[in-house]
């Protein structure tokens, strides 16, 4: 088995991730070996990409105070891992960010949760996230986040971005029903 040390350099060789590595930009995602949590999400943003800093900005501070969680408890309390379904920024799309390259997940997602026995909770951000762990899905997002329950042990959720807000308007059982059990389960396993 590698080590997390002999993981990253592996990713940061990758021919695929050449583009990424000439530039001299990593790949960002936050091992911890005894995280009872881990974070999936499409891919780093152009920000986290630049300061080299996972979920440090209105997205990360609406997902910590989702999970009921600190920011020292979210960054120090070495039970909290983010591994994206990409390590690098995809660029820009027409209408957001462009999805996670094809094959990545496939190829470093594994690997790394070996090093990870103790996971006990997965939250699956967003859509991409929620493709690639959840084959059993239902048929649109908010069927999946409505029906969560069913996914255990992992936990599917909306995207924090502000861009939701309207989401979170016309789905109020979000916030009432659903984040009170995220809450609950997280701080169980801190």
């Amino acid at each position: 088995m590698q080590t997390n040390e002999e993981i990253f350099e592996a990713i940061r060789r990758d021919p695929d991730n050449a583009q990424f590595t000439e530039q001299g930009i990593d790949p960002l995602y936050h091992f911890e070996k005894e995280a009872s949590v881990l974070i999936v999400s499409q891919a780093p943003s152009r920000s986290a990409q630049a300061t080299k800093t996972y979920w440090r900005d209105a997205s990360g501070n609406r997902l910590r105070e989702w999970m009921g969680v600190t920011e020292d408890e979210f960054y120090h309390s070495g039970k909290i891992a983010v591994v994206p379904l990409d390590f690098y920024y995809p660029g820009k799309g027409k209408s957001g960010d462009l999805p996670p390259r094809k094959g990545f997940a496939e190829k470093w997602h594994q690997p790394l949760l070996e090093l990870m026995p103790n996971v006990q909770l997965t939250l699956l951000i967003g859509m991409y996230a929620q493709k690639y762990y959840l084959p059993n899905r239902k048929k649109t997002l908010t069927e999946t986040v409505a029906h969560y329950s069913e996914y255990a042990p992992y936990f599917p959720i909306v995207h924090p971005s502000p861009l939701n807000y309207g989401w979170m308007n016309q789905h109020p059982w979000f916030m009432t029903d659903v984040l009170p059990d995220l809450q609950a389960q997280v701080r169980a396993l801190l």
